[in-house]
């Protein structure tokens, strides 16, 4: 049975395909304008062209423990990418066809997760003195961190909104993880709802219309693999949630931007406990 399988779930038809099927252990894809996919599996980084799907090396350097915390520039001229060392988990940026990535972030660990959509500066989780996971951001070529939560709860999986005027996140600090966003600024907090489930890594739609997010069964810690989870569309004010796929994931499913630049279709990854993805 093959571990991963990538797919594409259209807006329009209501229905997902698969794209790639493989033993590997593949995570987080995200969706380039030139069509093609780009995701990491055993520290490396992968381009999946959709036209002839298979799992294309991208040179990374020095960067030989890559995690599934990558993703593109708005312009979409470079990748951001989280790769292990010696301090822990590091951000660096390299050019899109591949080479020797720069550092951004001075501080360990830190995981990518989002870039304004002026390319001005980038959102990640890190924890710092405590452990404690909080939300920063900081220029995209480097430089001071702002840190826009402070150890309110678990907090991870942050993403701009198409206009640049929230960071989404999620954070336990109700005793289960939730959805909420802040101003880049820090000031502004606000939990957009509120159910029985653990929600992670919330990513607006590119035309602000809509935002997805990843839903666990209630009681689940942390965000593990292999879990039955739902994803879940809203309106960006919490309203109208509704699964619209069902199937075997969690971690690796989507911790990044993966929607397509033009919004008609997001992908995703699902793993091999179950047959496929059921429509909802």
């Amino acid at each position: 049975m093959n571990r991963s399988c990538l797919e594409i779930y259209d807006l329009a038809t209501g229905q997902s395909r698969t794209i790639l099927e493989t033993e590997r252990l593949i995570e987080a894809p995200n969706w380039h304008p030139d069509g093609w996919l780009l995701v990491n599996g055993e520290g490396g980084l992968f381009r999946v062209p959709l036209d002839r799907p298979e799992l294309q090396p991208l040179d990374t350097g020095h960067a030989r423990k890559c995690n599934n915390d990558h993703g593109f520039s708005p312009d979409y001229r470079s990748i951001y990418l989280s790769s292990h060392t010696q301090r822990g988990s590091e951000i660096f940026r390299m050019p899109l066809s591949g080479g020797t990535p720069d550092p951004i972030t001075s501080e360990a660990p830190s995981w990518w997760h989002g870039v304004s959509p002026d390319g001005g500066s980038i959102a990640y989780a890190a924890a710092r003195g405590n452990r404690i996971v909080d939300i920063y951001a900081c220029p995209s070529a480097g430089g001071p961190e702002t840190r826009l939560t402070f150890g309110e709860g678990h907090s991870d999986g942050p993403d701009f909104s198409a206009d640049g005027r929230w960071v989404w996140y999620n954070c336990d600090r109700t005793g289960r993880a939730q959805i909420w966003r802040v101003r880049p600024d820090g000031t502004g907090h606000e939990q957009v709802f509120e159910d029985e489930r653990v929600n992670w890594f919330p990513h607006p739609s590119p035309d602000g219309a809509r935002v997805l997010y990843l839903a666990y069964p209630p009681g689940t810690e942390g965000h593990p693999r292999d879990k039955d989870v739902a994803l879940v569309l809203m309106g960006p004010d919490g309203t109208d949630r509704h699964d619209i796929l069902r199937f075997n994931g969690g971690q690796g499913t989507m911790n990044v931007p993966n929607w397509a630049p033009d919004g008609s279709a997001f992908a995703f990854v699902r793993y091999a406990r179950t047959e496929g993805a059921g429509q909802v």
